[in-house]
């Protein structure tokens, strides 16, 4: 059986405008910039291509919607790089940011969702977005409370490195969170205030310190006094009975 041919015409790829140098500029009058940026005035394609030759440079037209065309005195093959150089760049400034996802259950484990927080850890670390998922089955979608708080904690755990972009919201049978890392000036601002409130907290668990009770100083005991001796009996050797 034959195939029916689709009434529909293919339309055709659209191509970058394609940049005229030298002989391929058919304006009338062209505005011509020599290579230091200096203007040298309106004129003809011809005469602009003389001074060109004249400088062993290409006429390129940079301008070709203004009115008069703009074109310029350089070198063709520098002005291709530059143009390579620039669109470049801007590639990269146009960079997508990267979405990844973790799932989870009301059920997940400890040991498991110690394994998610790190893999999430590591996304937002390397600058993409997190996706938290948190799929209900059965019945465990009555108790939407249950999965608020794992949400929550799970957030939690992450907040020296991420902020919550998209608070949780439900999506059919699953609890979606989208957290977006922060810069690194606001994740310095924010693990002082962490490891502050860990040292108050170990501070005020531990009881204070007793105080060191002094022991009187211990006085030399006192040698018992001896009684004083009888004052002797002088007897005059002089005095006779």
């Amino acid at each position: 059986m034959a195939k029916r041919k689709s009434n529909q015409r293919r339309r055709p790829a659209r191509r970058t405008p394609r940049t005229r140098i030298n002989e391929q500029i058919r304006a009338p009058q062209i505005r011509v910039i020599d290579e230091t940026g200096a203007q040298l005035g309106v004129m003809t394609p011809a005469e602009a291509l003389r001074h060109a030759r004249e400088r062993n440079l290409d006429l390129v037209e940079v301008a070709a919607k203004a009115k008069p065309p703009v074109c310029r005195l350089i070198d063709y093959g520098k002005y291709q790089y530059e143009q390579t150089k620039r669109e470049r760049q801007a590639r990269k400034a146009q960079k997508q940011v990267e979405v990844k996802e973790v799932r989870l259950r009301p059920k997940t484990s400890v040991h498991d969702t110690d394994v998610r927080l790190r893999q999430a850890r590591r996304f937002l670390e390397s600058g993409a977005k997190v996706k938290v998922r948190l799929r209900f089955r059965g019945r465990e979608i009555q108790h939407p409370k249950v999965a608020l708080k794992i949400l929550s904690e799970f957030a939690e755990k992450l907040s020296d490195v991420a902020e919550v972009e998209i608070r949780p919201n439900m999506e059919g049978r699953s609890l979606l969170m989208i957290l977006a890392p922060i810069s690194k000036s606001k994740s310095q601002t924010r693990k002082p205030a962490r490891t502050a409130s860990k040292t108050s907290a170990k501070t005020s668990s531990k009881a204070p310190p007793k105080a060191a009770v002094k022991e009187p100083a211990k006085t030399p005991a006192k040698a018992p006094e001896q009684p004083a001796a009888p004052p002797a009996v002088q007897q005059d050797a002089g005095k006779t009975t």
